[in-house]
């Protein structure tokens, strides 16, 4: 429910804190700003058994990098299987914002120097959320905020597969690094650190061999942000390929990682002053799976 020109959006799930992590982050991060918030409908019950007319989501953007904090309930649960790079110029910098992330969080590898930086830190913040602070070795883009997928667990070994279909779905795809495990790192051929590009996004994808215990959920999705509906129906075949369909416009790819695929005009739908026309569209949306964009206008318009 993305109003950026960004095509990908990635959106996280909270049980009821959507508000509190965007005003955290806003003020955490560079040129913060909280783009638009939507409610639930006032005049029905909701799945997610939130109070009516409460916050959905709410839209803010970081660094560059556009977000979507969803308020669901408590039906999943947040883990590092997706992380965010965040690329600093000096150490001070990585200092600074690894210890605002950190306050009521925990670190999942300490502040330090290593191999790949003079500075660098894996932290989990107080909402849950993972986040890679590290000096230096910024995208060629210069993108501040990247995406990082782990495959691990059932998906080991799968993120060159991974980078390969996504780079072939997605306009401007294409693989700017990937480095493979040496012998004795790890498994001859995984993918230590792979670098790619969607539609503009910098991304990441890393192999782990090690037994985390998690794998990808619905906490963490990227949400594609559609113009029309042949461009629509093209991403929710493609990516659905191999794996599962889900309700109002979520699905599974063949590697268990979630993706939600949206018209970009879903986000004045659900953000409107209206609250009649904003409660028909949000209705119409919940008997959907794949998102019928003339149908949920219909219900917007009260046609």
């Amino acid at each position: 429910m993305s109003t950026s020109s960004s095509k990908i959006t990635p959106c996280i799930w909270l049980d009821d804190q959507a508000e509190q992590a965007a005003t955290l982050y806003v003020r955490t991060f560079a040129a913060g700003r909280i783009v638009a918030t939507s409610r639930y409908p006032e005049s029905s019950d909701n799945p997610s058994g939130r109070p009516r007319g409460s916050v959905l989501t709410v839209e803010f953007e970081v660094a560059g990098q556009r977000f979507t904090a969803l308020n669901g309930g408590p039906v999943f649960t947040l883990n590092p299987s997706i992380s965010f790079f965040v690329h600093v110029d000096t150490s001070a910098d990585a200092d600074r914002l690894y210890a605002a992330l950190a306050d009521g969080g925990e670190a999942l590898m300490p502040l330090d120097k290593y191999p790949w930086s003079e500075r660098y830190g894996w932290v989990k913040d107080r909402f849950g959320v993972s986040w890679q602070v590290i000096a230096g070795r910024r995208p060629q883009s210069g993108a501040t905020i990247a995406p990082c997928l782990m495959f691990t667990g059932a998906q080991h070994g799968r993120a060159a597969e991974a980078m390969r279909l996504y780079t072939g779905i997605f306009p401007g795809g294409h693989i700017d690094s990937a480095e493979h495990y040496a012998a004795g790192e790890g498994p001859p051929g995984s993918v230590k650190h792979g670098r790619f590009v969607l539609a503009g996004q910098d991304m990441v994808a890393m192999d782990s061999h090690f037994d985390h215990g998690f794998t990808f959920n619905e906490a963490l999705s990227l949400q594609v942000m559609c113009d029309d509906q042949a461009e629509l129906d093209r991403y929710w075949g493609a990516l659905a390929e191999g794996g599962e369909h889900g309700p109002c416009g979520w699905l599974k790819d063949r590697f268990g990682l979630s993706w939600q695929v949206v018209p970009t005009t879903i986000a004045e739908w659900m953000a409107s002053t209206d609250m009649v026309a904003r409660d028909r569209a949000f209705v119409a949306m919940l008997e959907m799976k794949k998102l019928d964009i003339a149908a949920l206008k219909r219900a917007f318009d009260g046609r």
